[in-house]
């Protein structure tokens, strides 16, 4: 089983985040233009209940999986690996059975009730039996990220989306005239039968590549793996409270959010429709740079896990600081683009621009969030899950206090919503730095900040500059893509000026290394 370096396992991460981000914006601009934004609301809306559900099913067993493999390796012990499999895989199967069927059994309470709108509840049923799928998924993600080889989970990222793409259009179409929750649960079909596709793929590289057989003595080594219990779970309890905070707030948020906006006299297919705009349209694409985030955090986890082992506290430092350096250049970019060119940008792919708003106040401050991801996972490697925990809740109790006391005054509405996010977003990535700081002694070089600072700056002035002397009033497309493509070639540039890519970094990867010599 080939094995990746740090850096060689991120890239092959970020290529598949990118690639099926993509194809997901292709897949959001289909359901968009045939649902509306109301079929959007109702999608989005029974979205969060679901993460909801598979965060309970998982456990936290991924970081766990991905953390302990990653140890038994370095010992060479098949035995252990094998334990940890048989474990997760029990666990996760009958969590997802609990849940799923409460799912289904609760579902229209969920709708009626919680979500103040009952069309919700076809959509929830007709997504629920993704819950296993991705529950068996997940212990092979951490199976494999364990033993650093993150080749399958973004081969299956890839082909989940271009499934989940050719069939929405399909059963979206042929389920929209009887309303648009069925449209919606058509469009939550389609994501079953990507989820089904990938971890098929999942299995045929986990048979193809294993060293251990699973199905032989099965219950023996379910019966010997009590210890091996105990290290998961050391891990997966405080990473499933993290988890299971951020998921309850994905859920109560519509729930709250609906609740408020009632109080402020906004109506029911108002709020849905604003909704839609806000976490529908805005929120993806504030959420685009995560995709290089998080895949610095899944090969953190493992790289500072190791050098912990090793009691290497100055490569534990490096990777933070890496990690940080690559997540704020990814988001800076993204950032200036969607502060600058909102209003097109949303025009093009979703017909209406009606969400800009939302992104011009969101977008400084979702910095914070494209550097959260790394801190937070540096923080479960190296056993801080449990102040993670507590920062993650603090900031999310922040968070909706803010939501309902602006959101329920009509002078708000749904920008208290959006002002809310924001606070909570600096909250708690602020919280995580102070945790480092506090437990590890981690600190930001001032020339990193100053560096940061510089990047954005200039980053800014060339966007503008290009803006008004390159684009007229009235954007067509092409000069438009002809705009971001100058900027991004010029911002790449400043990477290198202010050394936040080093050819150092570059000549680790295969296809760089022929030509950059570290000197």
């Amino acid at each position: 089983m080939s094995k990746q370096t740090f850096l060689q396992g991120t890239l092959i991460l970020i290529a598949a985040g990118m690639i099926t981000r993509f194809l997901g914006f292709v897949n959001r601009m289909v359901v968009a233009r045939m649902m509306g934004e109301e079929g959007v609301g109702l999608y989005m809306m029974a979205l969060p209940t679901l993460f909801l559900i598979i965060a309970l099913t998982q456990f936290g067993l991924p970081v766990a999986i991905s953390k302990r493999v990653a140890e038994a390796e370095a010992t060479n012990n098949r035995r252990k690996v094998k334990q940890i499999l048989v474990i997760s895989l029990v666990i996760v199967m009958i969590t997802s059975i609990v849940f799923t069927t409460l799912m289904i059994l609760f579902s229209p309470f969920i709708a009626s009730t919680l979500l103040t709108d009952e069309r919700t509840a076809l959509p929830l049923i007709a997504i629920s039996p993704i819950v296993p799928i991705v529950a068996v998924s997940s212990v092979l993600r951490g199976y494999f990220q364990g033993k650093q080889n993150m080749k399958p989970q973004s081969y299956s990222q890839v082909i989940e989306q271009v499934v989940r793409i050719a069939c929405v259009a399909l059963f979206v179409k042929l389920l929209l005239p009887f309303g648009v929750e069925y449209a919606a649960a058509g469009a939550m079909f389609s994501v079953i039968l990507g989820e089904f596709i990938s971890l098929l793929y999942m299995l045929y590289q986990f048979k193809q590549k294993k060293t251990i057989k699973i199905r032989r003595n099965f219950f023996a080594y379910l019966k010997s793996s009590t210890q091996t219990c105990k290290e998961l779970f050391s891990i997966a309890l405080p990473t499933t409270g993290s988890r299971m905070i951020g998921s309850v707030s994905y859920f109560l948020e519509p729930i709250i959010v609906a609740q408020s906006l009632a109080l402020a006299g906004v109506a029911t297919a108002l709020a849905t429709k604003q909704y839609g705009e806000l976490t529908g349209y805005a929120l993806p694409l504030l959420f685009l740079p995560t995709f290089i985030t998080q895949s610095l955090s899944v090969a953190l986890v493992p790289s500072i896990a190791e050098a912990e082992a090793q009691s290497n506290h100055t490569l534990i430092t490096y990777r933070i600081r890496q990690a940080i350096r690559l997540s704020f250049a990814s988001g800076a970019i993204a950032t200036v683009v969607l502060i600058l060119f909102s209003v097109p940008i949303l025009q093009y792919m979703y017909g209406t621009s009606n969400a800009s708003s939302f992104i011009m106040l969101l977008a400084p401050f979702f910095l914070f969030l494209y550097i959260q991801s790394p801190l937070q996972a540096a923080l479960q490697a190296l056993d801080l899950a449990k102040p993670a925990m507590w920062n993650s809740l603090i900031g999310n109790m922040i968070k909706f206090a803010i939501l309902f006391f602006l959101a329920s005054n009509p002078a708000f509405g749904i920008m208290g919503v959006a002002i809310s996010m924001a606070v909570g977003v600096v909250l708690v990535t602020l919280m995580h730095l102070f945790t480092l700081k506090k437990e590890v002694a981690f600190q930001l070089p001032a020339a990193d900040i100053l560096k940061m600072i510089i990047l954005l700056i200039s980053t800014s002035g060339i966007g503008m500059i290009l803006k008004y002397s390159l684009l007229p009033a009235s954007v067509d497309l092409l000069p438009f893509l002809f705009v971001l493509i100058i900027f991004l070639s010029i911002y790449i540039s400043l990477l290198f000026i202010l050394r936040f890519i080093s050819k150092d970094e570059l000549a680790q990867l295969p296809i760089f290394n022929r030509w950059i010599k570290i000197e």
